[in-house]
């Protein structure tokens, strides 16, 4: 979910290794299909920049019941094709929400959330808009600091302050997108957000496995990077009328 296509790779990478690291015995990557175990749940995707112009009927056809694309990374980045992808997801009939990239070592939380807002974050009770999401995971563009310079405390301070913003402005608390093993790496496994937010979990095998900081059920799980659909692959918890209250805010 980086902006780059050589960090989207390396990005990719890491989360493979972290994923093979703690997954089960026997689990491998998911790539043509959801895992067999979560069958029957609304399928989705993620998108950037990277897929550029998406063919929305066409990831309709194919199963996509949702979508989050990716608006703003810090506050000097606006992702030139959201309008675009967007709409269009709309127009295909998606439940379609925007995701912000991280970057806590450039500004304050609470500054990259009110950016997110104004350029994409936004969030209306309409049935069709998911929460605003934060995509806090390992630093792309710094394999040393994987915590973007940030010890545990801060980093969960950063954090809160992103959300407290989002929800001054929409209403929403905001969609949470990690990885266990960077959650308990950043934050020391912080339980201090699973009561509030949803969880994004990104795990990259057959199954969600132990889920980080006290959050004791998945919202949204990207179990892939390829599959039918543009971009990453990923499930809702629930039904489709689930996935439209949850969107609703109720």
């Amino acid at each position: 979910m980086a902006r780059e296509r050589s960090l989207r790779r390396r990005r990719a990478g890491v989360l493979a290794a972290a994923a093979a690291a703690l997954a089960l015995a026997g689990t491998a990557t998911v790539a043509a299909g959801p895992p067999a175990l979560a069958s029957g749940l609304p399928r989705g995707h993620d998108v950037s920049s990277h897929q550029k112009h998406v063919d929305w009927p066409a990831a309709r056809s194919k199963g996509a019941r949702f979508v989050y694309v990716k608006a703003t990374e810090s506050t000097d980045y606006r992702n030139p094709y959201f309008s675009r992808q967007y709409g269009g997801a709309r127009e295909a009939g998606l439940i379609r929400g925007a995701y912000h990239f991280a970057r806590p070592d450039r500004s304050s939380g609470a500054r990259q959330a009110a950016y997110f807002v104004r350029y994409g974050g936004a969030w209306r009770a309409d049935g069709w808009t998911l929460p605003p999401a934060l995509d806090i995971e390992y630093n792309p563009y710094s394999r040393k600091h994987k915590c973007y310079g940030l010890g545990r405390t801060r980093m969960i301070r950063w954090i809160r302050s992103f959300s407290d913003e989002i929800r001054r402005e929409t209403g929403r608390r905001p969609v949470i997108y990690t990885t266990p093993q960077w959650w308990k790496l950043c934050t020391g496994n912080s339980r201090a957000f699973a009561r509030s937010h949803a969880l994004w979990v990104a795990r990259h095998s057959a199954r969600p496995g132990a889920l980080p900081g006290g959050w004791r059920y998945w919202t949204f799980w990207q179990y892939g990077t390829k599959g039918r659909l543009p971009g990453d692959q990923n499930l809702f918890n629930g039904s489709a009328s689930r996935l439209r209250i949850f969107a609703r805010g109720r």
